[in-house]
């Protein structure tokens, strides 16, 4: 491990013109040294030292400050989440970089939340100048931004042709919490359709995902996301997505509400048919549901349109959409919008929320609604959709056997591969290209709104050397170690 670790930053420094002359002399020495050590050992284990050596962005050792950082800080985390080893400091546009000041092209963008990419400048001007006036109040006093934020996301809802009847909004901080005032909401109405109680239950779909918290996740019918903390919060019920014809049994004159996206994101990047989407929105008026369209993370012109659901029939608009992720670009915003006739049974004390609401937050969401409901905006992520979509099919075409389907909309894209993706995540990142799963077996692509087509060329170029490796993985590396440099043959 030592030597391994040692070639590799030893080629890394000398390739990126980090060290001194006189260093250098010696690094070379040292690189040629474990060169010839090296020699001694397997040839598959040479072969590895060469192929970490040649990675542009190998992920940090052991012995790095990374690791160093990470390792200090780990205990005093709830450990929640398994992080891969880099760590990021500094983010522009659609790149970031990490403690050891590696580039990566970020196709993640922060799980479709930086439509705008990373520190917008506009951004960062509107949260210095409003963070010298007022950041928070709570919701016991009125601010002019939460106002603004609420008009505004009526207004450009129905200019854009989605959900012509949007009445009104409530301000949080989180999709979850989004999601769980929809919960709340339908809940209500359920209640006063019914006072006996019976209109209660909440349908909710499999491969769906609406978030953590108690509500919304159990609307979220994952065992491995439930099974931890059930028993689930009574009343919910699951279907089949895209099942037009179980919809009578499922949805009931006891069902409340109905929570569904229109493109399930975390299930696998799997879109909703507009058959299931109508005929799911004409139960719902006969047994008296509420329906809630999750948009989440297909909202905001990820699809082209403000909203994913913009291209149904009237008759198949929500009477409850819910937002968040690129609403704030990165800071915690999220909003719950109901149209009149789950507003007029909505009244003071139903629900609260001390953050959400806040000028700050508002004020940014302002911006972000503004500059997302740009219809030139829309048509470049249609148009970036395509030549992702190109890409993907050169690449199904060359790995016919590894990449099995082409699914999403606008800049909400999935590969379905035959196999663990994993692998092929982890040479992405270590070639410096950051890419995440989805479902089973899913590659998810929701990079920002504003990704340059040389940089959806750049990283497609990664992506298919990564695939390379796993599909064929005894080839030759693609550089090998010469007297404590890389030697690569392009």
């Amino acid at each position: 491990m030592a030597l391994r670790i040692s070639a590799k930053r030893v080629a890394a420094a000398i390739k990126a013109g980090n060290v001194c002359s006189s260093a250098n002399c010696i690094l070379k020495r040292n690189a040629s040294q474990a060169t010839a050590a090296a020699s001694n050992l397997s040839e598959s284990v040479r072969n590895d030292i060469y192929r970490e050596a040649s990675l542009p962005n190998a992920d940090p050792p052991e012995d790095s400050a990374t690791a160093a950082l990470v390792n200090e800080q780990a205990p005093y985390m709830v450990k929640t989440y398994a992080r891969p080893p880099p760590m990021f400091v500094k983010g522009k546009g659609c790149y970031l970089w990490d403690v050891e000041n590696r580039k990566y092209l970020d196709f993640t963008a922060g799980i479709a939340v930086n439509a705008l990419g990373h520190c917008d400048p506009e951004m960062n001007r509107i949260l210095a100048q409003q963070s010298k006036l007022l950041v928070h109040t709570s919701n016991l006093y009125h601010n002019p931004w939460t106002g603004a934020l609420s008009e505004l996301l009526i207004q450009k809802t129905v200019e854009s042709g989605s959900m012509h009847d949007a009445r009104s909004v409530f301000i949080c901080n989180s999709g979850t919490e989004a999601n769980e005032a929809a919960i709340k909401f339908a809940r209500k109405v359920g209640k006063v359709l019914d006072p006996s109680g019976a209109k209660h239950e909440v349908i909710s779909f499999n491969n769906s995902f609406h978030g953590r918290t108690m509500g919304a996740l159990s609307a979220t019918p994952n065992p491995k996301y439930q099974k931890p903390f059930a028993p689930m919060l009574p009343g919910f019920r699951y279907g089949t997505y895209n099942d037009v014809a179980a919809i009578k049994d499922l949805v009931t004159e006891n069902t409340c509400g109905v929570i569904v996206e229109p493109i399930q994101g975390e299930g696998g990047v799997i879109a909703a048919t507009e058959e299931f989407l109508v005929a799911l929105a004409a139960r719902c008026k006969e047994v008296g549901a509420v329906l809630i369209y999750d948009e989440i993370q297909c909202g905001l012109g990820r699809t082209g349109k403000l909203w994913a659901h913009a291209s149904l029939p009237q008759s198949a608009h929500p009477d409850i959409l819910t937002t968040a992720k690129a609403l704030g670009n990165g800071f915690p915003i999220g909003a719950t919008i109901v149209n009149g006739s789950v507003a007029e049974r909505i009244v003071v004390g139903d629900h609260g929320t001390t953050f959400g609401g806040n000028p700050l937050g508002c004020r940014l969401a302002h911006y972000m609604v503004s500059r997302l409901s740009d219809p030139k905006l829309q048509a470049a992520v249609l148009e970036k959709s395509q030549v992702f979509q190109s890409h993907f099919r050169k690449l199904q075409n060359k790995y016919p056997e590894l990449i099995t389907e082409i699914r999403g909309k606008g800049l909400l894209l999935g590969l379905q591969l035959n196999q663990d993706p994993t692998p092929i995540v982890t040479a992405a990142r270590e070639r410096g290209l950051l890419i995440i799963t989805a479902g089973t077996n899913t590659l998810r692509f929701v990079p920002s709104l504003t990704i340059s087509e040389e940089e959806i060329a750049e990283g497609m170029k990664i992506l298919d050397e990564a695939m390379r490796i796993l599909v064929s993985p005894g080839e030759e590396p693609a550089g090998k170690l010469v007297n404590g440099e890389v030697d690569s043959p392009n």
